[in-house]
This record gives C-alpha cells, structure tokens and sequence, in this order.
C-alpha cells in the first residue's frame, strides 16, 4: 500500500514581522515546524549571536578563545559575528547595566547600543539585565539613541511593559516580551502590550529558555503548546514569532563548564560545551522558535547547516 502522509492545514498564521531595515523578517509561517507539506514557512528561522558590553572574563575558556579579540569592544564583537560567523541578527545584552552589578548608567548604555546598531548591517536585539526598573530606564535611552533602526527592545516583562512598550512605541521599535515559561502568562502580557498600543505585528515573544538537562523539556512544551495555539486554535494572542535565548542557559550547564580534568568521565569540555549549544538549539527550533540566540561559533555553524538541511 503506498504511504500517504497525513496534512493537517489551518488558515492562521504567525505574524511576519520585519526587523531592522525591513529586509529581513520573522515569522510569517502557517504550519509547524519545517513542515513543508502542510503550509508555507516564508522566513527560515534565524540565529542572532551574543553580544555583551561588559567583557565578560568569568566564562568558559572554551567561548572566551574565539572573542580573545573583541570581547572588551561590542561593536568589534558585532562586526566579527556578522562578517566572519554569518550571523542574521545580533543580540546585544547591556549586562554592565544590572545594578546588583556594575550598575552602568543608561546613557552609556545606550552610546553602546548606537554603537554596535551603527557597527552592522543587520538588525540587532537589545537586552537589558532583566532588572524591571533599570531596564525601564535604559531600554528609554536606547529607544531614543537607535530611533530609525527598529530595534527588538526587552525583555518587556510584567513590572516594566508600560515603560518598554511606550519607548517602543514613542522611537518605532520592536518588543520582546518575556514570561517566566507559561502560556498563558505570556499570552497575558502581549494582551497587556496591545492595550498599551503596542501593534502585535511588532511583538516578539521570549518565553524563557531552559538548556539541555536543566528545564529543556518544559521548554519546548511551552513554545510547542504556544505554536499549535497559534495555529490550530487561532489564538491571537500567541500568533509571535517565537525567541530562544540558547547561549546564556546552554553556557551555564555545569556539564558545559566543567573542565575534562574535574570530570575525565565526560569527555573533552571543548566538544561537549558546543554540542550541548547545538543540541538545545536544535531542540527549540523543533519546537518552534523563530530566533535563536546562540554564542559559540562551531555551534552557529553546525546549527546553520542542521537548518539549511531541514530547510532543503
């Protein structure tokens, strides 16, 4: 008997939503993931790469060799990313901001943020440190220093919104809004966004990530539960593109970290720290994120070819 395939079609569709320039685009797809045979995917899922403004010397020797050269200048860092490791979008997180830390101020900040935006081609994702009532400061400065460039602003999240939402609105930018992985908290802040004003066409949704054995499952649960409401329910609410921020959550697994003279049982750190970045990507991908945010350039590669392949 000949194998026929079944196809489950739908008439919703996430959101398409331009970033940057508006050549590059998000979302837009009817159909799950690479599922070809069931609807269009117009926008292959992009990578955007890490970029900190606070030279991070506390990581992994196996990350810190490849930013030997950069890591103490963002803007070096975001050209190196876009022009030598094929980056479709940068992400840059204004760590040196947090106040339980160096507590930068927002102008510097946002001189950064004009900085690197000013750096590349491509569109550029900004992140706070997730302080609420610091990131509601830095997030007005950096709305004003990169007015024009549409950047992603955020995280938006339930204590800063109004702030976030209302810089974006006020410069014409993008949102990321991000919950603490549930459905229905993050179907309730982009209601919140929209009462704000804030056009759902230009909401991107982060719902938290969990790397390779620290969360991974219910992280994929809940951007798989958000794609299928999206698309088999209709559900408005959930009709974003989707952001899976891998490398911070990957990076921080202890088997990421742990040198192989502390664990001689697994293996080579060098290997396993990018393999367990790949494999939380690749995961999320499968289950629905439109943008991963990754660090490593052996596993932006890979991740870009696991892709191209699903893709072709």
């Amino acid at each position: 008997m000949p194998f026929e395939i079944i196809k489950e079609t739908t008439e919703s569709k996430i959101h398409e939503v331009p970033l940057g320039t508006g050549e590059v685009k998000v979302g837009g797809e009817n159909a799950l993931p690479f599922h070809f045979w069931e609807g269009e995917i117009p926008n292959r899922p992009l990578i955007a790469v890490e970029v900190y403004d606070n030279n991070p010397e506390d990581w992994s020797p196996v990350v810190l060799e490849p930013l030997k050269d950069v890591k103490s200048d963002p803007a070096l860092w975001a050209k190196k990313a876009q022009d030598e490791w094929g980056a479709d979008l940068i992400a840059l997180k204004l760590k040196s901001t947090d106040p339980k830390g160096e507590n930068g101020p927002a102008d510097e900040a946002a001189k950064t943020a004009k900085a690197v935006v000013d750096a590349v081609s491509i569109p550029v994702i900004i992140y706070g440190s997730e302080d609420a009532e610091k990131d509601g400061e830095v997030m007005k400065a950096v709305a004003s220093a990169t007015e024009g460039k549409n950047a992603v602003l955020g995280p938006a999240l339930e204590d800063n919104y109004k702030t976030i939402g209302a810089a974006a609105l006020g410069y014409k930018q993008t949102v990321a809004a991000k919950t603490p992985i549930d459905v229905n908290l993050a179907k309730q802040l982009n209601i919140l966004l929209s009462n704000l004003g804030v056009d759902i066409g230009s909401i991107l949704i982060d719902p938290t990530t969990g790397a390779l054995g620290y969360g991974l499952e219910y992280s994929y649960s809940v951007m798989e539960r958000l794609k299928l409401a999206a698309l088999r329910q209709n559900d408005g609410m959930t009709q974003m593109p989707l952001i899976g921020d891998v490398g911070i959550e990957a990076w921080k697994a202890k088997e990421a970290k742990a040198p192989a003279a502390e664990q001689p049982q697994w293996g080579d750190e060098s290997k396993r720290a990018v393999l367990w970045e790949i494999l939380t990507a690749v995961a999320l991908l499968m289950a629905g994120a439109d943008i991963v945010i990754m660090r490593h350039p052996d596993a932006i590669k890979t991740v870009r070819k696991v892709i191209d392949t699903l893709l072709s």
